[in-house]
């Protein structure tokens, strides 16, 4: 990938910088996609995807890592996120992200590419917020007991192997990324955490993928958006677990560059 790039914005009272790269065509007028990454994600760790994906779709991409992911602001080391943290990633730092970055949603809105709590945090966007559609693999709507055995098994290969040091290499500070999505996943209080009402309120396209052996969720979390969206377009794919774009990435560009050539005709039938 191209060289990181950097921006500082306000948000929660500190000013943080996110680290950022733009992928695929340098068309100005291009479609933009922005990816959205996993919990313990980060722009390095989608590797050569997001290029492959915009080159096979003629996008222009948008990369970037969450406050304490990759190379942007860590989490101070004792700060705890609560169980609304990836509403505040949807409605408070992606919005301040787009605007720092001068993209005009209301005159071109993006679309979103979203992995596990990246594809959460796509639907809350979307719930809220204009988006030309969405692509969401793995992604939660509430707090199954394989994930929480899965987040668990995690902590504990964090705390036994060389896990902190593999992280290291995407992460300035792989506690702050661990720690800060470990302790939440795991905590009492988010057991309850659901956002099948939000889901609702998108009106944008939605695809859902999922891998059929995903060890930290259940197929019932994409069939979960198509029953509040009855259109929303679901790939189910065998011999596949929680990274479709890494167990199968040429089945998710193909079903990716359907799906937004589809509805970019459409978009553009409707305008004319």
């Amino acid at each position: 990938m191209a060289a990181s790039a950097f921006v500082e914005l306000p948000w929660q009272g500190r000013t943080v910088r996110i680290e950022h790269q733009w992928v695929g065509t340098d068309r100005a007028d291009a479609p933009l996609v922005v990816f959205l990454h996993e919990g313990l994600g980060s722009v390095a760790m989608w590797k050569d995807f997001p290029q492959r994906l915009c080159a096979a779709a003629g996008l222009r991409g948008l990369v970037y890592s969450r406050p304490g992911y990759g190379r942007s602001t860590p989490r101070p080391a004792d700060e705890r996120w609560a169980p609304d943290f990836m509403h505040r990633q949807a409605h408070e730092l992606l919005p301040a992200l787009l605007a720092a970055l001068h993209i005009d949603t209301t005159r071109q809105p993006p679309w979103l590419f979203g992995h596990s709590d990246g594809g959460s945090i796509t639907l809350l966007h979307a719930a809220r917020h204009p988006v030309a559609g969405a692509i969401v693999m793995a992604p939660h709507l509430f707090v199954e007991d394989v994930s929480v055995a899965s987040i668990e098994v995690a902590r504990q290969a964090y705390l036994t192997t060389d896990l902190p040091q593999k992280l290291g290499r995407y992460h300035d500070d792989a506690d702050s990324a661990f720690w800060g999505w470990n302790r939440i996943w795991l905590d009492p209080a988010f057991r309850t955490w659901n956002i099948e009402a939000e889901v609702a309120q998108i009106t944008a396209p939605v695809l859902a993928i999922q891998g059929v052996d995903d060890e930290y969720g259940t197929l019932d979390q994409i069939r979960a958006i198509r029953r509040q969206l009855p259109a929303t377009q679901l790939l189910e794919l065998p011999a596949c677990g929680h990274s479709p774009h890494r167990d199968q990435p040429e089945a998710v560009i193909e079903a990716a560059h359907a799906f937004f050539s589809h509805h970019r005709h459409h978009n553009a039938r409707g305008q004319a």
